[in-house]
C-alpha cells in the first residue's frame, strides 16, 4: 500500500525544486505544483513548517489555515471529473494530510 501523504506522481510538502532549476528560479506552475503549494501555506499557518523568512510560527494562524483548507476543498469540489487520476489522489492525499494537521493543531492550542 503505498504513503497517503504521497501521491503515485512521488510529490511530497517536503520535496524541493528540482536539481535542474536554477537557484532562485521559479518551479514550474502545474497542478501538482498549485496543490503543494497551497498545502505548504495551510502547513506555514499551522506552524509545522519555516515560512519563506525560515521561521516557524510560534503559533499556529488556524483561521488562515482553515482558510486554505477550504480553498483546497473547493478546488476539489469544482474540479470533480477533470482531473487525471493521479491528480485526484494527491489533492485527496494533501487535503488528508493538512485537514490532521489542522486537527492536532487545533487540540494543542
Amino acid at each position: 500500500m503505498s504513503d497517503p501523504t504521497k501521491g503515485d506522481r512521488g510529490f511530497t510538502l517536503s520535496d524541493a525544486p528540482a536539481a535542474d532549476t536554477a537557484p532562485g528560479a521559479l518551479p514550474r506552475i502545474d497542478f501538482a505544483t498549485f496543490v503543494l503549494s497551497l498545502a505548504a501555506s495551510a502547513m506555514v499557518h499551522l506552524g509545522l513548517v519555516a515560512g519563506p523568512e525560515g521561521q516557524k510560527r510560534e503559533r499556529p494562524d488556524l483561521p488562515m489555515a482553515q482558510q486554505t483548507i477550504d480553498t483546497l476543498e473547493m478546488l476539489l469540489e469544482k474540479t470533480r471529473g477533470n482531473l487525471d487520476a493521479d491528480e485526484e489522489r494527491l489533492l485527496q492525499s494533501v487535503l488528508y494530510e493538512v485537514r490532521m494537521s489542522f486537527v492536532r493543531a487545533e487540540r494543542t492550542a
